[in-house]
């Protein structure tokens, strides 16, 4: 089988789907599939030594290895929206110009980074249309997450070209793959092609997102993660925040707990950046919480022996991010056993861990009060929280490991890839 993975981002850089990417594609590779990756040259954040090893050491894997195609981009970063654009654009481009020159596809398969990336996918099918499937494994949802966080009007004309664009790419799609229940809902309930009027369905397949197994063996005790004396962290319960703070999240209500627990051997410590990054450390300045401790971004092979140094993890998400985006930190919280503090909607895929495994607490903004009272608990019981924890490696086990998952996909690209029956002739 000949499969192309289309995203942005690819080991060894730190963001989730390079991770996602990359797992699916040597999973495939390692089945005999002459597997291609169209990415960019660019990251997600600075790369370091220690990522770039990583990469040298998988790239000498014995088994079959992906084609990895890295196209230029300027590598602007995220810092404006200009330098984002920029890198967009460029990726855009020369992303599908390869996309057109790779002989046919048998499935092609794009994430949603960037946003509408999807169509390089689209015009490759374009050309090869007895042959290619397009597959959309959908992380967020356009112009909804922007119309959401208030960047687009809904109704304007960025909205409207966006929504057409939208349509357009659906009607080409033979598979759609989301995160939860809430993503497939709202792209099903808005771009369902005509054809399906008054199902509102599509061809879809819900897939949560993951972690490697292999990175999080089961009762395996990670090294000390260097910083945590430096940060003095030692004997404190420590609340870990790990990856994006971005404009899908708010922490308004984890800051009113750390607020509460100040008096007490809580630690918030979050490890990342993003753009709400600074709006944290100024609250965590103007109210004098010396409880609260940052730390920007560590490399992924760094992330085991942080979430070791964490009692519990917090999770939030904006009420208005429901539907399109899905934190993938949970999956690493889970694989390490972390018990969750998840502060958002119901009806997210964090919430829905929370609800079928018992791994941790699930509250609505506002509830800091809540919020505190879980941790005092699970810092004063250790009973309490070693139940938390096998609950939480057990739904990883269970539902969130690429053990899990990797077979999901196998059966979708099987399915799809399976003789269409011809009713024979009536005599």
């Amino acid at each position: 089988m000949r499969i192309t993975l289309i995203n942005q981002f690819y080991r060894p850089d730190i963001s989730p789907t390079a991770h996602l990417t990359a797992s699916l594609a040597e999973h495939r590779a390692a089945m005999g599939d002459e597997v291609t990756v169209i990415t960019s040259g660019g990251r997600y954040v600075a790369p370091t030594s220690a990522s770039s090893s990583t990469l040298r050491a998988q790239s000498s894997t014995p088994h079959r290895a992906p084609r990895v195609i890295r196209v230029w981009t300027p590598a602007l970063g995220k810092g404006s929206i200009v330098k984002r654009l920029a890198d967009y654009a460029s990726y855009y481009l020369l992303a599908t110009c390869r996309a057109l020159t790779l002989p046919a596809q048998d499935v092609v398969v794009s994430l949603t980074t960037p946003p509408y990336i999807a169509w390089a996918g689209a015009l490759h099918k374009l050309l090869h249309p007895r042959r290619t499937k397009l597959v959309l494994w959908n992380m967020d949802c356009y112009p909804d997450a922007a119309e959401r966080a208030g960047v687009v009007r809904r109704g304007g004309v960025a909205s409207r070209v966006m929504r057409a664009m939208n349509r357009a790419l659906f009607r080409r799609l033979d598979h759609l793959v989301g995160l939860d229940t809430a993503m497939i809902e709202l792209l099903c309930s808005q771009y369902a092609p005509p054809e399906m009027a008054g199902s509102n369905t599509l061809s879809a397949t819900i897939i949560p997102n993951w972690e490697d197994a292999a990175l999080f063996p089961k009762d395996a005790t990670p090294p000390a993660w260097p910083e945590a004396e430096a940060l003095a962290l030692r004997d404190k319960f420590v609340v870990l925040y790990l990856g994006n703070a971005g404009t899908g999240h708010r922490f308004e209500t984890a800051l009113d707990a750390a607020e509460r627990l100040k008096e007490t051997n809580v630690v918030f410590l979050f490890v990342g950046g993003g753009s709400r990054w600074e709006e944290i450390r100024r609250e965590r300045e103007r109210r004098g919480l010396s409880n609260v401790v940052m730390r920007d971004y560590v490399p992924k092979e760094l992330t085991p022996s942080v979430l070791a140094s964490a009692g519990c993890a917090l999770i939030t998400l904006r009420d208005e991010a429901l539907g399109v985006m899905s934190p993938s930190k949970l999956h690493s919280n889970l694989a390490s056993g972390l018990p969750v503090l998840y502060i958002g909607p119901a009806g997210s895929n964090v919430d829905d861990a929370i609800v079928r495994f018992g791994c941790g607490v699930s509250l609505r903004h506002g509830d800091a009060a809540g919020a505190a009272n879980f941790l005092r608990r699970l810092a004063s019981d250790p009973s309490l929280a070693s139940e938390l924890r096998v609950k939480a490696r057990a739904a990883f086990d269970q539902a969130y490991c690429d053990l899990r998952t990797l077979p999901q996909f196998d059966e979708l690209l099987n399915r799809l890839l399976e003789p269409v029956a011809v009713p024979a002739p009536q005599t």
